[in-house]
């Protein structure tokens, strides 16, 4: 059986209104293991995005325990969560959150330069990741040259840089027309392919169905974890 790769055990998490304390998360227990493909699905207010954000060490709970590849992240200091973030996760977000004035070779490279990689070898690594999410041909693009499934897909590029044991997508369809979804998910689902940890947080049950195993959040705990019979692919 292949390790885990996200371990929850009864994650909590509550915030402080007033003088009152808001529970978000009441309980929640997950195993993701290497190489899973899970949907994170949920209403609005079922504690989804609180759990993607602990997922991210973006947030630690308030009670419980979060193990990410063997390591215990639930209350570390923000210092050492920073770190775990740009070694251990690769983030896509819906808004791809590109820096303007970078190309998208640098927009890609950028974790390389926290990670104290010299520019020769930043180029060659970010060259090499949007070849491999096919549009090298735009490398020296900004954002406002690129269409919404291109800067998409300079976002994934740069979430791979890394080779991050985690690939963490926040509704990564969710200002994309059908059709460059489609494109979008298929990526997703070569990268499950060749041995990545792929979660995937998203309202959109189309989108869901292209994840292997779909995970549903309700009232701040888990509803159902099912696998998905019906892979779309």
């Amino acid at each position: 059986m292949a390790p885990a790769v996200i371990h929850l055990e009864d994650i909590r998490k509550s915030y402080i209104t007033g003088k009152q304390a808001l529970p978000v998360l009441k309980g929640v227990s997950l195993e993701i293991r290497k190489n899973e493909y899970v949907a994170l699905m949920g209403p609005s207010g079922s504690g989804k995005s609180t759990l993607m954000n602990i997922l991210g060490c973006l947030d630690t709970p308030t009670g419980g325990r979060y193990v990410l590849s063997g390591q215990d992240v639930s209350q570390m200091e923000e210092n050492d969560l920073a770190t775990v973030r740009n070694k251990q996760i690769g983030f896509v977000f819906q808004q791809f959150n590109l820096m303007p004035r970078l190309t998208a070779w640098e927009n890609v490279a950028v974790p390389l330069i926290y990670a104290g990689i010299a520019l020769p070898e930043r180029k060659e690594r970010a060259m090499a990741m949007l070849e491999k999410v096919g549009l090298s041909e735009r490398a020296k693009h900004k954002p406002n040259e690129l269409s919404g499934g291109q800067s998409q897909r300079v976002a994934i590029a740069r979430a791979l840089i890394n080779n991050p044991s985690l690939i963490l997508a926040d509704e990564p369809t969710g200002n994309l027309d059908t059709k460059t979804s489609i494109e979008i998910m298929d990526i997703f689902g070569s990268l499950q392919a060749t041995g990545n940890t792929v979660v995937l947080v998203t309202h959109e049950e189309d989108i869901a169905a292209h994840a292997h195993r779909v995970v549903r959040l309700r009232d701040g705990v888990i509803e159902s974890d099912r696998v998905n019979e019906r892979i779309i692919v």
